[in-house]
């Protein structure tokens, strides 16, 4: 495993050296060529790009500007009508995807891929449902009848996007982020499903594009199932987008696929592997539910939070702290 010092050089010469050939870009365009490309070894993690990226902000090496509701990094030393000439190309591609009806249908396609995955599992039984799939294309969104948001007199505040019933785990909550951003554990939206999950007390289960390995070995102990698609989906409807978005020259999105049915991944874990992991999730769950309530609801910091779940799990008196991890 190599050291802090020499993953912030390797974050230092690549980010230079992406800019340089790319001369402007998003935070997600360099984390994709940088965090998710590229031969292991010279992988980093966002977290480490993003300390990096602001010391050579500090130092007058990276430069940042506004545009379309994101800031775009580009060198000090990169002339300004090349600048100009990127952003003309980048932003409009970047624009369409911030745009409302596009976002919607980014949502329910890797959603309705997970509820097709799930209605193929015998094991279960699942709530929240997608109608009329076969009557139109994915141009239109789909209704969906949501998941109840109370089980045997406990509820939560809001919905998750599917409700499991399940024989050995009794229940367990499912939400879906088709993002680009990887999930740490202090976002929002790893809160959000654990806040649902306390509440109804069921086993939280979460898929999304990129999860960093310091959510996984932070949550996983206390019954927190995870799974990474490495792919963000987008409707067929957005073909034409996608194939803009992926293209190595603009936002470099090489990971995008299209539609709304299952892959060999997403199908083997909903259908294979979620029903044998969810029995021990459930004992870690109920055994640390205390901890995920508390950090959750924002009662306790996410260091005290780290910190008691490595003193329950292996009794060390450690702080946890991602920037220790990069894999």
């Amino acid at each position: 495993m190599i050291s802090r010092a020499e993953r912030h050089a390797i974050a230092r010469r690549r980010l230079v050296r992406v800019l340089d050939a790319h001369t402007v870009a998003t935070a997600r365009t360099i984390e994709q060529k940088i965090s998710d490309a590229g031969p292991n070894p010279m992988r980093i993690n966002p977290h480490v790009l993003t300390t990096v990226r602001a010391s050579l902000m500090r130092e007058g090496v990276i430069t940042e500007s506004r545009h379309s509701g994101a800031p775009w990094y580009h060198l000090v030393a990169t002339p300004g009508a090349k600048i100009e000439r990127r952003l003309a190309e980048l932003v409009p591609i970047h624009r369409a995807t911030q745009q409302r009806p596009f976002l919607l249908r980014l949502g329910q396609a890797l959603e309705i891929a997970v509820y097709r995955a799930l209605t193929e599992q015998p094991t279960f039984h699942t709530f929240g449902a997608f109608r009329e799939l076969d009557a139109h294309d994915d141009a239109i969104l789909y209704p969906k009848e949501e998941p109840p948001s109370s089980a045997n007199g406990l509820t939560m505040s809001g919905r998750a996007d599917f409700l499991l019933v399940t024989p050995d785990a009794g229940l367990a909550v499912v939400e879906v982020k088709n993002l680009r951003e990887w999930l740490y554990p202090d976002r929002t939206e790893i809160r959000e499903l654990l806040v649902k999950a306390v509440a109804i007390n069921a086993v939280p289960v979460l898929i999304a594009r990129r999860i960093p390995y310091v959510t996984f070995r932070l949550l996983n102990p206390c019954g927190v199932i995870i799974h990474q698609t490495y792919n963000q989906r987008f409707a067929h409807a957005d073909a034409e987008l996608a194939d803009k978005a992926r293209h190595k020259d603009m936002l470099g999105y090489h990971d995008i696929l299209l539609g709304n049915l299952p892959d060999a991944r997403l199908t083997k874990f909903v259908q294979h592997n979620l029903p044998v992991v969810l029995r021990e999730a459930r004992e870690r769950f109920d055994e640390n539910r205390d901890l995920l309530a508390a950090f959750a609801s924002g009662d306790m910091e996410y260091t005290e939070f780290a910190a008691r779940v490595r003193r329950r799990g292996d009794g060390t008196n450690e702080d946890y702290d991602w920037e220790d991890e990069d894999r």
